[in-house]
């Protein structure tokens, strides 16, 4: 038996928190850490008490809508936004924290990331938004790509 490094530990987090996702494009996990502690976890799915795309159906397929782009046409809020908006709920600050998601942040996510004061970023599945990473490595933002062979480099180029 071999005991997981703390980047696996939470990055296995993620995937357990994206099995909730009621997206039917991309199930995407994340949970926010500081100190080796869990603060908040999130899951891309419609806001509180709204109909979930696993009801309606996916409003971007509909429309015919690639990936990676108008971000606005989308009843889902994205795993980061979530995992962000828990924290706040429950009077938890996120400056200084690691965010661990299953995929590479979105641009809008990346605002609300640098915003909420997420020093460090490890993903593991890409994402089709390069902005995003150069919006994080101008903030500073430490960027990890994750392997699931356990493997972790930072990003300095996608």
């Amino acid at each position: 038996m071999s005991r997981p490094d703390w980047d696996q530990y939470f990055m296995e987090i993620a995937e357990v928190v994206a099995k909730r996702s009621t997206c039917l494009r991309r199930q995407i996990g994340a949970v926010i850490v500081r100190d080796r502690r869990i603060l908040a976890t999130g899951y891309n799915g419609a806001p509180s008490g709204l109909p979930h795309c696993l009801e309606l159906g996916c409003l971007r397929d509909e429309l015919g809508i690639p990936s990676g782009t108008r971000h606005e046409i989308c009843r889902a809020l994205h795993s980061e936004q979530n995992a962000i908006i828990q924290a706040a709920l429950y009077g938890v600050a996120t400056r200084g924290s690691t965010l661990y998601c299953t995929h590479q942040p979105c641009s809008l996510c990346a605002k609300v990331l640098i915003n909420a004061g997420i020093s460090r970023v490890v993903f593991e599945g890409d994402y089709p938004d390069e902005f995003a990473i150069q919006m994080l490595e101008q903030a500073e933002v430490e960027i990890v790509k994750y392997a699931s062979d356990g493997k972790v480099a930072e990003v300095t180029e996608l």
